[in-house]
């Protein structure tokens, strides 16, 4: 594979590394990203890799129950992951995760749609908690899932509050495109994030999936720092009062999280 970009179209970071482990993580990436399912050919072709080493690496992965073959012989991602991802939303998280979850039960029940919880993980976004839809079209969401920081609206609140230095880093980075409507341009997202700051909520409209829009509000802790996005996704709708509504019972349910966030009593040491 070459060394100047990798499958998620960033540079590849020079250092201390294990190739076969950055192998294993690229073809990971790749599967995550097909949720029909890829064959061995597709892989070794998008990567540059040796048919041979992608079948072993998958062999060893398989055997983990990290992926998994369907009966066409594609490869999926493996419920193994489904046991990280939640010792990962159960981590220094937990006590965010338990104290929005009955929020976010309301806010789905409330609205139709399914809402979920996001913090910064890095240089992306981690989804840790999640109400699913109790509507008959309501998007299905997971927890465990990295998002990109540049394109959703619960991103987009999250880097809006992020230093200014690690925003400029971000926004000078190679910022992969997901569909027509993905931002990438730093100019663009930068009067993006301020229109966020001054209104307290960010919407996407299919910058991250195609047909899929989204609202999100930030949650601060005690210190008034951003330290979560409540989001709403939906499929696309040209009614803009339903979209405000949504936006307004994000903003809502955020608003509600901070608040207990902040009468949350100290533990001392």
């Amino acid at each position: 594979m070459s060394e100047a970009t990798d499958a998620a179209g960033t540079k590849r970071r020079e250092g201390n590394q294990v190739p076969v482990i950055e192998r294993m993580l690229d073809l990971l990436e790749i599967i995550e990203r097909r949720p029909a399912g890829t064959s061995i050919r597709e892989l070794s072709e998008f990567l540059d890799m040796p048919r041979s080493t992608v079948y072993r690496i998958l062999n060893t992965l398989e055997a983990r129950d990290v992926v998994r073959r369907s009966v066409l012989g594609s490869y999926l991602l493996g419920p193994r992951l489904l046991s990280l991802a939640a010792n990962v939303v159960t981590g220094h998280d937990s006590e965010l995760v338990k104290l929005a979850n009955t929020h976010l039960e309301r806010l789905s029940q409330a609205t139709g749609e399914a809402s979920k919880l996001s913090v910064l993980d890095g240089d992306g976004v981690l989804v840790i908690a999640v109400a699913h839809s109790s509507g008959a079209y309501g998007l299905t969401v997971k927890p465990g899932r990295r998002l990109p920081l540049h394109a959703g609206a619960a991103s987009r609140v999250l880097l809006a509050h992020m230093d200014g230095g690690d925003i400029a880093r971000i926004l000078n980075s190679p910022l992969p495109r997901y569909t027509d409507r993905t931002m990438c341009e730093p100019e663009e997202i930068g009067r993006s994030l301020a229109q966020i700051r001054r209104s307290g909520s960010a919407l996407d409209d299919g910058e991250f999936s195609v047909g899929v829009m989204a609202v999100a509000a930030p949650v601060h802790d005690r210190q008034n720092k951003v330290v979560a996005a409540v989001s709403i996704p939906f499929l696309r709708i040209q009614d803009r009062s339903r979209i405000e509504t949504l936006r307004t019972a994000v903003t809502g349910v955020a608003k509600l999280i901070s608040q207990e966030l902040l009468n949350r009593p100290t533990h001392s040491g």
